[in-house]
């Protein structure tokens, strides 16, 4: 098995490469500013980094077309100064170093039809790529999306896996791999750099595609720095919890 690929979908750090697109999701641009109102000081690095990161995603696999798969944006009920300026400014930027950008639309997502629409882009609740069926996961697939895929990708749930080293906790952000109603099954984690998102053993899922399904034979793919580590099945891995958190 390649440990840096999932159903014929290669990893690239925190996005997916299938063909010549990147999958990224659950960007949640604004998200400081939304700490920071709450009394929470964090700095407003992140913008900075998610185009660091794609940068360099760029440079290491040249994908030629991008899907943003979900929350792009982090506030609900409304569109921040924050979130205007840098979404618009990273929707410009996708279009610059890609062919085509897709948006699919993400539960924070309910004003970023706003936004795309200024810069001449639609907002889509799922997109195909012959067999595989990006949506952001925070509803059910209908029977028409099932029927279209072979293998169903989704983000929302932010996955990540705690490891243990003395008393050094480490969360690492994680795809899952598994199957759902006969169909396979991508978990991708946040392209966010705030948090580090929902601890997989000890939280419960999110999306509604998890939450009546077993998971236990999900294989969880760790991601740090481009770096892919394979930590077996969620079953086996809380046969050896001492080691995770």
């Amino acid at each position: 098995m390649e440990a840096n690929t999932i159903y014929n979908a290669e990893i690239a750090d925190l996005g997916l490469i299938i063909k010549d697109w990147l999958i990224i999701s659950d960007i949640h641009i604004g998200y400081e500013g939304a700490l920071n109102r709450e009394g929470i000081m964090v700095p407003r690095f992140q913008y900075k980094k998610i185009l660091k990161r794609i940068n360099e995603i760029i440079n290491r696999y040249e994908p030629k077309r991008v899907i943003v798969n979900g929350d792009l944006k982090h506030e609900f009920g409304r569109i921040t100064s924050q979130e205007w300026k840098e979404s618009k400014d990273f929707i410009e930027y996708l279009k610059t170093n890609f062919l085509e950008t897709i948006l699919i639309k993400g539960n924070h997502d309910n004003f970023t039809r706003f936004i795309a629409e200024k810069t001449g882009l639609d907002v889509y609740d799922s997109y195909n790529l012959g067999g595989y069926v990006v949506m952001h996961g925070d509803k059910l697939p209908d029977d028409a999306t099932l029927n279209k895929s072979e293998t169903i990708i989704i983000g929302h749930e932010h996955p990540c896996i705690g490891i243990r080293n003395g008393e050094r906790l480490e969360k690492i952000k994680c795809y899952l791999k598994g199957n759902y109603h006969g169909k396979n099954l991508i978990v991708m984690p946040s392209f966010n750099f705030v948090t580090e998102g929902s601890d997989i053993l000890h939280e419960k899922p999110l999306s509604p595609l998890l939450k009546n399904i077993k998971t236990d034979k999900f294989g969880v793919y760790g991601v740090e720095n481009f770096e892919v580590l394979y930590f077996g099945r969620i079953q086996d891995i809380m046969m050896v919890k001492d080691k995770f958190y």
